[in-house]
């Protein structure tokens, strides 16, 4: 089950998430200011109002002999504070801002209190004209009730609206962020992955990459780092294809250097008189060519000659396995049906030849299957020996190690047949593993993918 992952993997869905988190940021914050604006907006328009009422009521009360009353009226005077002290929800900054306001009119005034009156409840007289559009004007029903202490005289009282917060501002935010995300964010997205298309095709470059084989060098293109990028993997490819090509160069005159003595060796060793002493050299010149052969190829593998060819691969195994049998060694194949694969025959049937010659020389004998799945090919080679320790099952693999530590020509070898095999498995995609019978002995699996 694959796990969920909020983080883009990619450069442009990265860029793209930062783009738009950055415009979330961007919004929220001029959500914060819009609505400290408002608030700022509200107090306003519930102060200011109310100061030039009050300023203008008591003037006209004092010059024109025009005095408050209880029930009439947009200023109105009472004996006591008309505000329920538990049944309205106070407003403080109101209170702080009228108070600046009216000092500003030389008007000097006690305590101040505030009260957010609900819809349903009317102090006033329905047929008051001047609250009656006071309440029209508050549309939702919520009004703000003042009470203003004149010490000796009473409490003015006066109502202001006070909008209440909806949701039209959030609606409208909302709004604002989707057109912002559409008119920013996708030409970005789109800008982002012209410019991150040269990186995705070096990338598919870099995985086609295969020494030896002809390639034409990618164009530079893009921003000019990533131009640059280009530029140098194109160079290094050419000096690693340079490098193998004197590898193979040298690897070459090593071999012709080496063969040339060694077929000389061979021919005075048909001049020993002593059968047994000519014996033992002859079979030491061909071990000395069977390792040349096992070096050459493993170092040879990263760009195999051979190219790939369809064959039967159960018939390859049996052929492998008849060769053995014809020099009369233990070993014996379990017939399958064909099985058609793509792939290198001669590097497979070398790996398969190491594998039951290890088997031959620690297991006595080796029986050879070829198993077929949904999605790969197991070719098991299954011997009688003792098996591996399970702590060095890895250790066999490494070029020049071997377990049985002596130089034995019984047992003989440098350590490169497994290691040679495992490179020209991994080389064809699959894979080697080694695994212990519970009855004894140990089976060596290359498993290829179909």
């Amino acid at each position: 089950m694959t796990r969920f992952k909020p983080w883009p993997r990619s450069l442009a869905g990265q860029m793209a998430l930062l783009i738009a988190l950055a415009l979330f940021v961007a919004q929220v914050i001029n959500f914060g200011l819009i609505l400290r604006d408002r608030m700022e907006f509200r107090l306003a328009q519930a102060t200011r109002p109310v100061a030039t009422r009050i300023a203008d009521a008591l003037d006209r009360e004092a010059h024109a002999g025009r005095p408050l009353t209880p029930d009439r009226g947009r200023v109105r005077r009472v004996a006591a504070d008309p505000i329920p002290q538990a049944a309205y929800e106070r407003h403080p900054e109101v209170a702080v801002e009228l108070r600046r306001q009216l000092a500003e009119q030389g008007v000097r005034v006690g305590r101040i209190d505030t009260g957010l009156r609900p819809p349903s409840d009317r102090d006033y007289d329905d047929d008051d004209r001047h609250g009656a559009r006071n309440r029209r004007g508050d549309r939702d029903g919520t009004a703000l009730l003042i009470a203003v202490e004149q010490p000796g005289r009473g409490w003015l009282t006066v109502t202001a609206p006070w909008p209440q917060p909806g949701s039209r501002l959030l609606i409208a935010l909302l709004t604002q962020t989707a057109i912002l995300y559409i008119i920013v964010l996708l030409p970005v997205l789109w800008i982002v992955r012209r410019l991150s298309r040269p990186l995705r095709n070096l990338r598919f470059a870099a995985e086609r990459f295969r020494p030896g084989e002809p390639g034409t060098p990618m164009p530079a293109e893009g921003p000019d780092d990533v131009a640059a990028l280009i530029t140098a993997f194109n160079a290094l490819r050419l000096r690693v294809t340079g490098m193998l090509d004197e590898k193979d160069r040298m690897l070459g005159a090593i071999g012709h250097d080496l063969r040339t003595p060694l077929a000389a060796l061979r021919v005075r060793i048909e001049s020993v008189e002593d059968d047994t002493d000519r014996a033992r050299m002859i079979d030491t010149v061909a071990e000395m060519n069977r390792t040349l052969d096992d070096i050459l190829s493993l170092a040879r593998l990263g760009r195999p000659s051979e190219p790939l060819t369809d064959v039967d691969l159960a018939a390859l195994v049996d052929a492998v396995v008849e060769d053995f049998r014809d020099i009369g060694s233990d070993v014996s194949f379990v017939e399958t049906e064909r099985l058609r694969m793509h792939l290198r025959p001669s590097l497979i049937r070398r790996a398969v030849r190491n594998l039951i010659e290890n088997a031959i020389k620690y297991g006595v004998s080796a029986e050879v299957r070829v198993e077929a799945g949904a999605k790969t090919v197991a070719i098991v080679v299954a011997d009688q020996g003792p098996g591996i320790p399970e702590d060095r099952m890895g250790d066999v693999f490494d070029a020049f190690t071997r377990l049985e530590s002596s130089r034995n020509r019984e047992t003989g070898g440098i350590g490169l047949g497994l290691a040679l095999a495992r490179a020209i498995v991994r080389e064809a995609g699959g894979e080697i593993r080694l695994v212990n019978r519970a009855a004894g002995g140990l089976d060596a699996i290359i498993e290829l993918p179909r």
